[in-house]
């Protein structure tokens, strides 16, 4: 990802990946997460950075809980919870992460190695479990991600632009779905569109 970033940059920015994190934002392909993580740990700016870890270590932690709140109500808690000062903040923003990923694990969290147990909302409560409703798998067979991924696949084997007439295999039954998809796969940044040949980003 951060080598599109810099590809993007190349022609937007003199060739430089923009510290500001609104000028990231906008850059194709990067959302709220990766802009701040890019702010952050590349310059060392003060950013809540959310990723999966960090959520759960937030709800359960700080709210006691083990389902996921909505997205405005996570961004908020963690802009809430981020230390004042920068230089704290890029450790926390590392740190949390680490310990979502290592310590506060979604199946299996080692409460006893935690170095904020003590602290923890949701160790103190006993663990309550979800009282969401399981949750249904998402289709895969037929959707526009299973079409993005077999035309993402295909680019990514070829070793120069592959002509659009050739793309057809990768979906044959639904010409406006594959059309679809290859579009919004331009419009994100993730395919470039030479003519009448498309490739991944170099």
């Amino acid at each position: 990802l951060l080598k599109r970033v810099r590809d993007f940059a190349q022609v937007r920015h003199d060739g430089r990946v923009p510290s500001d994190i609104e000028e990231l934002r906008a850059l194709p392909g990067v959302g709220e997460y990766t802009a701040a993580a890019i702010a952050t740990f590349a310059f060392g700016q003060r950013h809540p950075v959310c990723d999966v870890n960090v959520r759960r270590v937030l709800i359960r932690a700080v709210a006691g809980r083990a389902q996921p709140a909505t997205p405005r109500a996570e961004q908020a808690l963690a802009e809430h919870i981020l230390p004042r000062n920068t230089e704290r903040a890029v450790t926390w923003a590392a740190a949390s992460m680490e310990l979502g990923a290592v310590v506060c694990t979604s199946r299996s969290p080692d409460c006893a190695s935690c170095p904020i147990a003590n602290r923890c909302a949701w160790r103190a409560a006993g663990h309550p479990e979800s009282d969401l409703p399981g949750t249904r798998t998402q289709a895969w067979h037929g959707t526009d991600r299973q079409c993005r991924g077999r035309l993402m696949a295909h680019l990514r084997g070829a070793d120069q632009p592959v002509p659009a007439a050739d793309l057809v295999y990768c979906w044959p039954d639904d010409d406006t779905q594959r059309e679809r998809c290859l579009a919004s796969l331009v419009t994100d940044g993730l395919v470039i569109r030479v003519d009448e040949h498309f490739a991944l980003p170099h």
